[in-house]
């Protein structure tokens, strides 16, 4: 009796068991991953034309050309404190041959200076004080106009870099439009993307070297032209010692004269 009773109740039990299972959902399915394309910065400038080659070019020598200006371009090469105390010293002992060898030794402007002057002085020993000063102002307006010349190169990058940019992106326009013309279907789209980024790369690269390039060449014009002024003070300061010399020397020529009659 009771195995039946037990039989009879079991499947009622496994009923309601069921019933108070909830139902597995159903997830939806997945949809399929889209293939993702990472794109760099260096592979899409790669891809930006042949101008984005040229501009790399500039950029590299822009920084060349401000890693040497930096070095360069310093009151250390132009005028220093150890070679002027050692020329005004040389020259109030009138000895021109020794200044003439430490300017031989010493790369500094005002040395080029100087040893210009002196080896003028000392091939030509009857020439008078202008002609002194004459060879002085030439030597130290073609250094200064080195000095000068040497920094309108980053001028000339800063002008030259978003023009080349400008043709880069006139250049991506152009296949931007030749693309909306062709009739290619889905890659239409991947061709106007493309040349859209093409234009908008080299215009960035334009301007991210000229900026920088004009900046830079604001900075050491300036310095340029205060180490011009300090060349021409420290070259005023040699022909005056120049001219006590000379002076002396023409005081001393009519004395011995007077003494020998």
């Amino acid at each position: 009796m009771k195995k039946f009773f037990w039989l009879f109740l079991a499947p009622a039990s496994a009923s309601s068991l069921l019933a108070q299972t909830p139902a597995p959902v159903a997830t939806p399915p997945l949809a399929p991953e889209l293939p993702r394309t990472t794109t760099t910065m260096l592979h899409a400038m790669s891809q930006a034309g042949p101008v984005m080659v040229v501009l790399l070019i500039l950029s590299i020598i822009s920084v060349m050309l401000v890693i040497v200006y930096f070095l360069s371009i310093r009151r250390g090469a132009i005028v220093s404190h150890g070679f002027m105390a050692t020329a005004d010293a040389l020259l109030r002992k009138r000895d021109y041959l020794g200044l003439l060898a430490v300017s031989n030794r010493h790369g500094e402007a005002i040395a080029r200076v100087v040893q210009q002057v002196l080896d003028f002085t000392t091939k030509n020993p009857n020439a008078d004080f202008e002609q002194i000063r004459e060879i002085a102002q030439t030597e130290g307006t073609r250094v200064a106009s080195n000095l000068n010349n040497r920094v309108t190169y980053l001028a000339d990058i800063g002008m030259i870099a978003p023009l080349l940019g400008l043709l880069g992106t006139v250049i991506g326009i152009i296949r931007s439009f030749g693309a909306l013309g062709a009739d290619v279907g889905s890659q239409r789209y991947m061709q106007l993307s493309h040349g859209i980024s093409e234009a908008l790369f080299n215009t960035a690269a334009g301007l991210a070297i000229g900026i920088p390039a004009m900046i830079f060449y604001a900075f050491f014009r300036g310095r340029s032209q205060r180490l011009i002024s300090e060349l021409e003070s420290a070259v005023t300061h040699i022909l005056a010692l120049l001219s006590l010399q000379f002076a002396r020397g023409s005081e001393r020529t009519p004395a011995l004269l007077e003494s020998e009659f």
